[in-house]
Formats: structure tokens, C-alpha cells, sequence
């Protein structure tokens, strides 16, 4: 599962690349994120860890290449409550 500042790049990635055909650079992440650069940098590379990204070059964020532009399908059904409008009306 991907923490919020990793699902938050990886939007941003994936929006960039196909809105506007290119990658963020560094600066343009920090303005996006409000996070710091060492912030974003770790979290591309647990990204990249977990097989959504590929970094090759680490100086340059544009170098990256984005294998899933979300979450795998599987963590985020395991994320999602199960509540159904009983449930609302029972358990609350």
C-alpha cells in the first residue's frame, strides 16, 4: 500500500506525462507536493522499490519512467470498507 505522499507523486507523474506529455521536474514536485526535496526523493525511490517507476538516472527526475500510473488493484480492495447502508444505520 502506498503512503500518501507516494500516491500523491505518482499522480502527478502519471497526470503530467499524459497531460502535458512531459515529467515535473524536482522544483515543480515541490511546489505540487509542498514536501521537500529529500521528502520527494525518498519517496520515488520506494516507488521505483515497488515496481511502479523506473529511475535510472537519479539526478533527473524527467528520467523516469512510470510502469503504473496507480495503485495494484489488489491493495486497493484491500483498503476499501466494506459498508453498506445497513451497516451505516447499525453500527453507528
Amino acid at each position: 500500500m502506498l503512503l500518501d505522499i507516494e500516491r500523491k507523486i505518482l499522480r502527478i507523474l502519471y497526470n503530467y506525462s499524459s497531460g502535458r506529455r512531459r515529467l515535473p521536474s524536482l522544483e515543480e514536485l515541490v511546489i505540487k507536493t509542498g514536501r521537500t526535496k529529500q521528502d520527494i526523493k525518498k519517496a520515488l525511490i520506494s516507488l521505483e522499490d515497488q515496481m511502479y517507476i523506473i529511475w535510472d538516472d537519479k539526478r533527473l527526475v524527467e528520467s523516469i519512467k512510470i510502469l503504473q500510473g496507480w495503485e495494484h488493484e489488489e491493495e486497493q480492495l484491500k483498503s476499501k470498507p466494506s459498508i453498506n447502508n445497513t451497516d451505516y444505520w447499525t453500527q453507528y
